[in-house]
């Protein structure tokens, strides 16, 4: 067929900021974000996203151009995710956890031209850019986020501040025209992985990117029209899993909170009437093991969305007990967050609780927009057969992949080396379809020649009455070479020994793949949730050989 009849009216470059353009016409006077005592429409967000970007076009924020913040789930977090692309800049989201030294290497690295810091992190930033200062980098031009009642306004400051946020949006230029992606390919923001490194990657989000996996997230979500979505996921992570554009294709309203605690996340699902909201699977635990006094009937189901690590199938159960409707998925930093989706089948519903909840714990298949999954032999690129057996590595293709990790073409290249991205996570396929990850590479452990998946160690543990969170890597043995050590914190008031968590594990798992030590402690976490397994494994091995074999695996 003859092409040279289409033109440029049948192609427009995708971005989410359309998704604000239609929010602000359709759903005006409806809420857009409220936290605490402050409440925006949209047509008010509109507005000051708009404002937002002419005071960052003045002070010279101009096409490709890093802007980064550090800032909890506040309103200003929201609007940056549109005011800092309507001028064509980059958004650069840091995690609120990173230090001073990590920042400075962040704000060196992504060159960025204006940081916005809320109050609370102030101190961090300061050291970080004395630490800029001293290496003989340039700085960034400063702006605090406070508290829009403490605002002052004023100029600059000695620490080198150029405005506070609200008085900058109260003092720019009005009318700013919105500088439109040329292609949909331009970057939308620069989003560094939570490695242990000093020098995590940065992975690039291009406008289109971001526009597909937001929809992708509403319909994995079934977010309805005008949904209620309460922040527990950090916006600073991957987006927010693309919920801050995903909730204004909707037309949501997003419910800012400080505090991630159960008492918080029941008193605001039933007072805002929440239909949606994410979390880490240390949400969900969290909430599941509240007090009966912390938690409240809810008004209606909630959908809940959840990944970065298989939620145990005890969790899940009482989690469908209290209310909630969980949404499994899997995803990394590459993939915009999330990129496969538990999708659910009615006939399920017949099945037993826990047999449903060991359902809800697969990955599931690729979401709408996402071309492929697939099990591969990262040698040969074979696929390998879907019998829930063979294990490799997953594998993902689509169009909510990375454009790729800024300044650092050679990590690209070998993230999408043979034309699919790399997750490092090992995993089999079911004869239906549907994904299940075994475990990221680095934490198999093998014991004897035998490979031990800590996810399934760590899911038994789960079901252990006395146990509210647990961890597994391999710990150091002369003879094995390898075996399970389980970090273990227990539920308040209860009571457990070593032997009791070992004994529970040994009647439920072949022996060898029983713990053959465990450490009662609290887990370290990142901000998003996630267990900092290294540094668990750093624990382990300065622990040591157990030196004695275990007679009882022969």
């Amino acid at each position: 067929m003859d092409g040279s009849m289409w033109g440029a009216a049948n192609y427009v470059p995708l971005t989410p900021l359309s998704f604000l353009e239609r929010a602000a016409i359709v759903y005006g006077d409806r809420t857009a974000v409220v936290c605490g005592g402050r409440r925006f429409s949209w047509r008010e967000t509109r507005e000051r996203c708009l404002a937002g970007a002419s005071a960052l076009a003045h002070l010279g924020v101009d096409r490709r151009d890093v802007v980064a913040v550090i800032a909890s789930n506040v309103p200003a977090m929201y609007e940056l995710h549109f005011s800092v692309p309507m001028t064509g800049g980059v958004l650069c989201t840091l995690n609120t956890r990173h230090d001073a030294a990590m920042v400075s290497v962040l704000l060196k690295h992504s060159e960025a031209k204006v940081f916005l810091v809320e109050s609370q992190f102030l101190a961090v930033a300061r050291d970080a850019l004395r630490l800029l200062a001293d290496a003989k980098s340039k700085l960034p031009l400063v702006i605090t986020i406070s508290d829009a009642a403490a605002s002052t306004g004023g100029s600059s400051s000695n620490d080198g501040t150029v405005m506070e946020y609200e008085a900058l949006l109260r003092s720019a230029t009005r009318g700013f025209d919105i500088r439109w992606p040329d292609d949909e390919l331009e970057p939308i923001s620069l989003n560094y992985t939570s490695g242990t490194t000093s020098r995590p990657k940065g992975v690039i989000y291009s406008h289109r990117g971001a526009f597909l996996n937001s929809l992708a997230t509403v319909l994995g979500n079934e977010m309805v029209t005008m949904p209620v979505y309460l922040w527990t996921v950090p916006m600073f992570h991957c987006n927010g899993w693309c919920m801050v554009w995903a909730t204004a294709a909707q037309g949501g309203t997003s419910v800012c909170i400080g505090s991630v605690i159960p008492r918080v996340i029941f008193d605001h699902i039933v007072r805002h009437g929440v239909t949606n909201m994410g979390g880490a699977p240390t949400v969900l635990n969290m909430i599941v093991n509240a007090p009966a006094a912390e938690q409240k009937p809810l008004p209606r189901r909630v959908r809940i969305s959840t990944g970065g690590a298989p939620p145990p199938p005890q969790v899940l159960a009482k989690m469908d007990e209290l209310g909630f409707d969980v949404v499994h998925g899997y995803g990394l930093t590459e993939t915009y967050g999330p990129a496969t989706v538990c999708v659910w089948k009615p006939e399920w519903n017949a099945l037993p609780p826990l047999e449903r909840a060991r359902i809800k714990a697969l990955q599931g298949v690729a979401h709408t927009m996402l071309q492929e999954v697939a099990i591969k032999d990262p040698a040969t690129m074979e696929t390998l057969p879907s019998d829930g057996c063979a294990v490799g590595e997953v594998m993902l293709r689509g169009n909510t992949v990375m454009s790729g990790y800024y300044k650092d073409a050679a990590a690209t290249e070998e993230a999408v080396r043979g034309g699919w991205l790399r997750t490092g996570d090992l995993g089999v396929r079911h004869r239906d379809g549907y994904i299940q990850i075994k475990d990221r590479s680095k934490d198999i452990i093998i014991s004897g020649g035998e490979n031990i998946s800590s996810i399934e160690v760590e899911s038994v543990l789960f079901g252990h009455p006395a146990v509210l969170d647990a961890a597994v890597v391999a710990r150091p043995d002369d003879h094995w070479g390898e075996t399970p050590c389980a970090f273990v914190t227990l539920k308040n008031g209860a009571t457990a020994t070593a032997d009791d968590i070992i004994g529970f594990c040994r009647a439920r798992l072949p022996h060898y793949m029983a713990p053959r030590t465990v450490v009662f402690s609290d887990l370290p976490k990142t901000s998003t949730g996630k267990t900092q397994k290294y540094l668990l494994r750093e624990k382990a091995t300065a622990m040591g050989s157990l030196r004695k074999p275990d007679r009882s695996r022969l």
